[in-house]
């Protein structure tokens, strides 16, 4: 295949593609038909998920959500394998072009109400460039135009599967998740001293039998229970209540955190089963949970927000 010809070909491939491209960023998606229905423009200039490409498990058990990043990073390689095999430049030169574009269609989408610009989409539609670009200049090596092409396309996965990894590294580098339960037993009150909490021992509330494995807190009247956890960002406390069947009164408890209530419970007799509750502390210090008549909490305990490397 004659040189000309190669390049009117993959001129043509380099036009449908945009097309193609300018369509799902414009038209697709109901685009057109959602326009009446926004009344302000959107602009997302702070990334904030550009690490987060499919995981393995998200593969098993796929959404549209798991795959909009995937798809915008594999989208616009082609771009990057395209635009030097018409025109000889350097990377620095080809990346700093196809940002600038970006941002261009990215802010037309927000000006039109046909999308929103999002930086999160300029990082990773570039990104994808990018390993185009890459995936060229490892493929093309030889005289062989069609040899380079398949060594072009094997490049372009290796990149990719690369690159997904090392991001996956990252993602869960800086993504926290809930460290392992604390029974609130295993800290020391105000005072300093070990907790108060009396040792697990069964009870039934209507009917069912609970069987506490960490702590049990009563009060006969009125019990305050103070800890510090030590200035703790992003934690989550967990706690079950209800009264026993024996008991024949009403209670009730209150958690608060630094001052600030966060959560009142009252809990009448015959209540026909255990409930539990979830509070989530943005920061605490000095935790404080007062219960008066009949109620019972047992299991108490949190989970702090941490990051993997922790």
């Amino acid at each position: 295949m004659q040189l000309k010809q190669q390049r009117k070909i993959i001129f043509a491939i380099t036009i449908f593609y945009t097309l193609f491209i300018l369509y799902f960023l414009f038209f697709a998606f109901g685009r057109v038909d959602k326009v009446d229905q926004i009344s302000g423009y959107t602009f997302i200039f702070l990334p904030n998920d550009f690490f987060r490409l499919p995981g393995l498990s998200d593969l098993l058990h796929p959404t549209l959500m798991d795959f909009v990043g995937f798809g915008n990073v594999a989208a616009f390689i082609p771009f990057g394998i395209l635009i030097p095999m018409l025109y000889q430049t350097s990377f620095v030169r080809f990346i700093t072009l196809f940002i600038l574009s970006i941002l261009v269609l990215e802010t037309i989408q927000a000006l039109t109400f046909l999308g929103s610009f999002d930086m999160n989409d300029v990082i990773q539609n570039s990104l994808g460039a990018a390993i185009g670009f890459g995936a060229y200049k490892l493929g093309f090596r030889t005289k062989n135009f069609w040899r380079n092409i398949v060594a072009t396309g094997i490049s372009s996965v290796v990149l990719m599967l690369g690159v997904w990894g090392i991001f996956g590294v990252v993602d869960q580098v800086f993504t926290e998740e809930m460290g392992p339960f604390v029974a609130i037993n295993d800290l020391r009150d105000s005072t300093g001293n070990p907790s108060t909490g009396t040792k697990p021992s069964s009870f039934k509330i209507g009917g069912q039998d609970v069987e506490p494995q960490y702590n049990v807190y009563s009060a006969q009247g009125k019990e305050t229970y103070t800890y510090t956890l030590g200035n703790k960002k992003e934690v989550y406390l967990f706690l079950n209540y209800g009264i026993p069947d024996q008991e024949d009164s009403r209670g009730c408890m209150r958690v608060t955190a630094d001052g600030h209530e966060f959560l009142t419970v009252s809990v009448e007799a015959g209540r026909h089963e255990p409930d539990m509750s979830s509070i989530y502390l943005p920061q605490a210090n000095e935790l404080t949970i007062t219960i008066e008549g009949n109620i019972t909490l047992w299991d108490v305990g949190y989970k702090e927000m941490i990051y993997s490397w922790n």
